[in-house]
């Protein structure tokens, strides 16, 4: 646990008491704050206070009292309306933030030296993020990594300068880190996603600019709109700055070209790792990520030997291209992660032949921008709510069946893939969709698609699962 000492002898007012929620509790009591929590769940206030946490009714309180107001990530903080604690901190001129600003304002506070890596980008953050904590353990340093991929950032080991903070943030832990200040801030990309929770997508935007704002050194994915120009923003501000694109080569930072990563300096580039021939890494979105985290390691001083070394012994991560299993020559890949079209695109470019099921809870805009990768699907297996919508789209494109269920696609696709002449098909869950209509979440949908194609072969060898 990290003890928050910056609000000790302060009240201070927690909502939302799930496992983030409990860890910022027990860190601010911890240091010495005067907690009062709360959830609107009855149930969940009990089990915080059976684990220790102080626990109280914050309709009751008065908020002028409180120092902040500490809210879980998942709260509405502006949109679709803000929350009644947010409101209620508002009207009493209470400050609102999260557990990662707790975290910054104690590093600032005790121990503004220690190495902060904070990844975030709509898309490819959790293998960024979960690459780069591989990297530096391969080169000897102590890591811990948490955030929103993992332990929640408050639980890790004390500070200590001798420990690198690999920290995954989502927008809505950010919009609640108002002065998030790493010594390496990653922005991989921004594209649609979350505007319930952030309105416009120029918010959106905006705050996941502030990873990058005021960070030591800056690394920024180009090949999106928005994101090209915060690099620009931050180019302009002078700061110190890598640019990342896997579709062009740059003048100053890291390109990726046909898996060959690029390191770029005054309009001379150096060919700097080979991603080819590694299965976790695999398609255009992977290099995006290997060269931010490239350039994340090298930032902090790791030898290029040593780098060569993480990304080869990198072993990827659950529900995001991985390579499931292999049997006879059809390949099945778990990508259950790609919750919109944009995470689904990038799967689908990194195959040839594919067998694919998609859907579950559709997200806005559906799967027409997906319409250039439709001819290297040879059929498509449709689940759950977005089954109907999505063969609207389908139709005289790509062969479909709305099977419904994950057991009638994986078996229904794994019979079409067996027959197929191609040299390796690939039977790919990649649902564009969330799993909420069906599953609790995606790891749970991609451990039920797992299960069902190990079931296939009853005892396979070595060789035929990896």
């Amino acid at each position: 646990m990290i003890p928050v000492t910056t609000f000790a002898g302060k009240k201070v007012a927690v909502f939302g008491l799930g496992g983030s929620g409990i860890a910022t509790a027990k860190a601010l009591a911890a240091g010495g704050a005067l907690v009062s929590a709360f959830d609107d769940n009855a149930a969940s206030v009990v089990n915080a206070a059976a684990s220790g946490v102080p626990t109280s009714d914050l309709h009751t309180a008065d908020f002028s009292e409180f120092a902040a107001l500490v809210l879980a990530p998942g709260v509405p903080l502006t949109h679709p309306v803000p929350h009644w604690t947010v409101e209620k901190a508002k009207a009493a001129g209470v400050a609102i933030i999260g557990d990662v600003e707790l975290f910054c304002r104690e590093r600032r506070a005790l121990a503004p030296k220690t190495p902060f890596v904070a990844i975030t980008g709509t898309n490819g953050k959790s293998t960024t993020t979960a690459l780069i904590a591989h990297m530096l353990r391969v080169a000897g340093r102590q890591v811990e990594i948490g955030g929103n991929f993992g332990p929640a950032i408050l639980s890790l080991a004390p500070l200590d300068d001798n420990i690198t903070y690999v920290i995954e943030c989502s927008s809505f832990q950010i919009d609640l880190a108002p002065t998030i200040d790493p010594t390496v801030g990653i922005l991989l990309n921004v594209t649609e996603d979350h505007l319930d929770r952030h309105g416009t997508m120029e918010r959106y935007a905006a705050i996941k600019a502030r990873v990058v704002r005021r960070s030591e050194t800056a690394i920024v994915g180009i090949d999106d709109s928005w994101s090209a120009a915060i690099a620009a923003e931050l180019d302009r501000a002078g700061k110190t700055l890598e640019r990342i694109s896997v579709r062009r080569p740059v003048a100053d930072g890291y390109y990726a070209d046909r898996g060959t990563i690029f390191e770029a300096d005054d309009a001379s580039s150096r060919r700097i790792a080979d991603i080819r021939s590694i299965g976790s890494l695999r398609g255009a979105h992977n290099a995006q990520n290997a060269a931010a985290a490239i350039a994340a390691a090298r930032a902090l001083g790791v030898a290029e030997a040593t780098i060569a070394k993480g990304l080869k012994s990198f072993p990827g991560l659950a529900h995001r291209m991985e390579e499931v299993a292999t049997f006879g020559k059809v390949l099945f890949v778990n990508d259950s992660k790609a919750t919109n079209a944009d995470a689904a695109g990038k799967a689908l470019a990194s195959f040839d032949r594919i067998y694919w099921i998609a859907g579950g809870k559709p997200k806005t805009g559906g799967i027409a921008s997906l319409s250039p990768y439709f001819p290297r699907i040879a059929k498509a297996y449709l689940i759950g709510v977005a089954a109907e919508e999505f063969s609207e789209t389908l139709a005289g494109e790509v062969p479909f069946e709305i099977v419904g269920t994950m057991e009638a696609a994986v078996l229904a696709a794994a019979r079409d893939a067996a027959e197929d002449a191609a040299p390796m098909p690939v039977v790919l869950l990649s649902p564009a969709c969330a799993s909420f209509d069906q599953y609790r979440n995606f790891e749970k949908r991609g451990d039920h698609f797992r299960s069902l194609v190990r079931a296939l072969h009853p005892n396979p060898s070595i060789e035929e699962v990896r």
